[in-house]
């Protein structure tokens, strides 16, 4: 069965809220900022004070409390100590930060932030987990229509913060099959690629994670139909989720994800070993 996530990447904040899920996105960034003025003002401090012991401008706190902008989880536990809200800010961060990710990505987000099992094939870009900042960023400036800035900075730290489950404990097991189009594929210039080929060295000698390339000159290939995620969650659920365009489904039916799984095996065969692979990107790293 797949479970259709919707569509949208629009600019979140402001007025109305977007369906996605069952979370109205515009309503969880109003009902929180809402709340947060609250505590503020029976706290008795002005959003310049405020700013003041949290690091904030008070045109940034402003924003927060409009829902114009996402408030980070570092600003939240801070305001959460400062203004006595014992806990009550801090219980809202996961809902919060959902809001960062485009609509059609939030339950899968939610979904890969828990994670037992993470496996990932990639055919057009290094995978959002193992990006640097300058590649993430370059990949959001160039997309069409474009995005605006405050948007490209949000959906950078977005995929930034995901990056955490790396560190999870306890840890994930999380591979990658990636195409080496993908890596040969100078994205932001050379000096951007440079610095992501040695991100994948560093996260490939990670104990828990595993990173595989499926050569050009391959002559089979079990997953011609596009790159796709296999996510295994806490409670044993195993999940397939695609994404194309702005549209995304998840797939939770046995039978297919049984199909997703069976390929990403064939895939897994079919690529160079880790060990390979990395001396593969050891190899592009000494040509740019």
């Amino acid at each position: 069965m797949g479970v259709d996530l919707g569509v949208g990447d629009g600019e979140v904040g402001g007025g109305g809220g977007e369906e996605v899920g069952g979370e109205d996105v515009g309503g969880v960034l109003l009902s929180f900022g809402r709340q947060l003025k609250r505590f503020r003002e029976w706290a008795g401090l002005s959003r310049g004070e405020l700013g003041e012991r949290v690091g904030y401008s008070a045109a940034t706190i402003a924003s927060f409390e409009q829902g114009r902008r996402i408030a980070p989880a570092r600003f939240i536990g801070l305001a959460d100590d400062v203004l006595g809200a014992h806990g009550i800010l801090r219980e809202r961060v996961e809902e919060v930060e959902r809001a960062q990710y485009p609509a059609f990505f939030r339950s899968a987000a939610k979904l890969e932030a828990r994670a037992v099992e993470l496996h990932v094939y990639a055919t057009m870009a290094i995978p959002g987990l193992l990006q640097t900042e300058e590649y993430a960023e370059a990949v959001f400036r160039m997309r069409r229509p474009l995005l605006g800035e405050d948007t490209v900075a949000q959906r950078v730290a977005a995929r930034l913060g995901r990056q955490k489950i790396f560190a999870r404990a306890p840890m994930s097991t999380i591979s990658f099959v990636i195409e080496e189009a993908v890596i040969r594929r100078p994205i932001g210039g050379e000096q951007v690629m440079r610095g992501q080929l040695e991100q994948l060295l560093l996260c490939g000698q990670r104990r828990n994670v595993e990173i595989q390339v499926i050569p050009i000159q391959r002559d089979e290939h079990a997953a011609l139909g596009g790159p796709f995620t296999l996510i295994e969650t806490t409670d044993a659920r195993r999940i397939a989720y695609v994404e194309v365009h702005k549209e995304s489904r998840l797939f939770t039916e046995r039978s297919s994800v049984r199909e997703f799984e069976e390929q990403y095996g064939i895939l897994r065969a079919q690529a160079l070993t880790p060990s390979e692979s990395l001396a593969l990107v050891e190899r592009l790293l000494g040509e740019t």
